[in-house]
């Protein structure tokens, strides 16, 4: 994981979640759209290269582990991966800087009506795109998937 320099983190965010985090501490802000607790984490993470566009992520769910494996948009792997196990996610808004930190992502979610942002830092690009997505869920703080999927 990498050091998270809050400030520089929050500078990166885009203009519609600056506006929403204006009152919030460095502290308050990691707590709200940073978190990592939730039905769903992320597990083992391994990028295929550098210059790839591959990656396989373990997400742990309460009862089971699904790997995904993916080539181009972690966006659209995760979207599908989260569907497939009852979590009808939507990216609304979509946010990623590089910072000297590492990579900034910040996804607005829709779940079953409602909204919330996912906010995460990785050294790469997919990597922060998949955190930020599972935290934008999980703030969402969802039940589980449905039976009757």
């Amino acid at each position: 994981m990498l050091t998270l320099d809050t400030h520089t983190f929050i500078a990166a965010a885009p203009k519609a979640l600056r506006a929403e985090c204006a009152d919030l501490t460095p502290a308050q802000f990691h707590d709200r759209y940073c978190e990592l607790s939730g039905p769903i984490r992320v597990g083992d993470w391994s990028p295929a290269g550098k210059r790839s566009a591959e990656f396989t992520a373990t997400l742990e769910f309460t009862d089971h582990l699904r790997t995904v494996i993916a080539t181009g948009s972690p966006v659209a792997a995760m979207t599908s991966a989260l569907y497939d196990e009852g979590y009808p996610v939507e990216i609304l808004q979509f946010h990623q800087r590089r910072t000297a930190s590492g990579t900034a992502t910040f996804v607005q979610c829709e779940c079953n009506g409602r909204r919330g942002w996912g906010a995460a830092l990785a050294e790469d690009g997919a990597e922060s795109t998949v955190r930020a997505m599972i935290a934008g869920v999980n703030l969402l703080r969802l039940p589980g998937p449905s039976a009757d999927r």
